[in-house]
């Protein structure tokens, strides 16, 4: 427990409860490019790859800002959430909607304005004194596409820096145990234990950490990124029969849970960065994670 002190000066009692997160989303539109006006259009295109070009494109940003803090027991909030929004508005939209981020943000006159930049900027725009006090920063996520998103937050005392990428792969299988009666596997399975299988449109999140390349502003190179998992996942389980198409999957029942895992074993070690997590939505409403921190190889 600490001490604080209300609008009258009275001392209130702040509980030593864990902190509670909360997070509010804002958006913002904003047009950049990867180009060095110092560099030949050669140099650029071998540094930027396919988004090398002297001229902008543009995106609609998705920011969700997460603070943290004690409830107040007084008003039972961490944080009035129009102070946040009114921060949020005043500190980062003000400066990126509508805006060319090289050419009207200082910062980014001479940094490449990736996204990973983009979001250190913002958490660093967000800082001491910005913020309530009572309200620590304690991370944010930037969608800068559909298939693409990045995060920034703290983790054990040190910030971390994640880029996450969306795919996508359609495959049939069946959940059936052959040790188990046809009795028992429908008693288990339900529908889902049809011999002929059942199909998904399965959407798979890759999230990979590390620290930008300076000369770049990125983390890793997209294109390398994607042929990795296009040629290790997608394009191996692509309107595939799980159970009958692909090997290690013909003597194990291929549920979501393992072809979540088998994906994060597949990809750990063969990636241009360091895989963190995957995330398999079998459907909108079910979605089988194998993270880093918490899987057990």
């Amino acid at each position: 427990m600490h001490s604080n002190f209300d609008l009258a000066g009275r001392a209130i009692q702040r509980s030593s409860n864990p902190a509670i997160k909360l997070t509010r989303r804002v958006t913002f539109a904003s047009g950049h490019r990867y180009w060095d006006a110092g560099l030949s259009p050669d140099e650029n295109h071998a540094l930027f790859g396919r988004w090398a070009s002297p001229f902008n494109h543009g995106h609609n940003y998705g920011l969700e800002v997460t603070v943290e803090g004690a409830i107040d027991p007084v008003n039972g909030m961490v944080v009035n959430i129009k102070t946040i929004d009114e921060t949020l508005q005043a500190t980062v939209v003000a400066e990126f909607d509508q805006k060319s981020i090289n050419d009207e943000i200082e910062h980014f006159g001479s940094k490449p304005s990736s996204l990973e930049n983009l979001m250190i900027y913002i958490a660093s725009r967000l800082g001491a004194g910005v913020l309530p006090r009572e309200a620590r920063l304690a991370g944010l996520t930037l969608h800068e596409s559909e298939d693409l998103s990045g995060a920034y937050f703290e983790e054990d005392g040190a910030w971390i820096l994640t880029l996450t990428r969306s795919y996508e792969f359609a495959a049939a299988h069946r959940l059936n145990v052959p040790d188990m009666t046809e009795e028992q596997n429908i008693a288990l399975f339900g529908k889902c234990n049809s011999p002929a299988g059942h199909g998904h449109n399965y959407a798979l999140e890759v999230t990979v950490e590390g620290e930008p390349d300076p000369r770049t502003g990125m983390m890793v190179d997209l294109e390398k990124l994607d042929k990795a998992v296009e040629d290790l996942v997608v394009e191996r389980y692509d309107h595939k029969h799980l159970n009958v198409d692909i090997p290690e999957f013909m003597d194990r029942t291929p549920t979501s849970e393992v072809i979540a895992q088998e994906i994060f074993n597949r990809l750990d070690g063969n990636l241009p960065a360091t895989l963190r997590r995957v995330r398999l939505f079998e459907t909108a409403r079910s979605c089988f994670e194998v993270s880093r921190r918490d899987a057990y190889l």
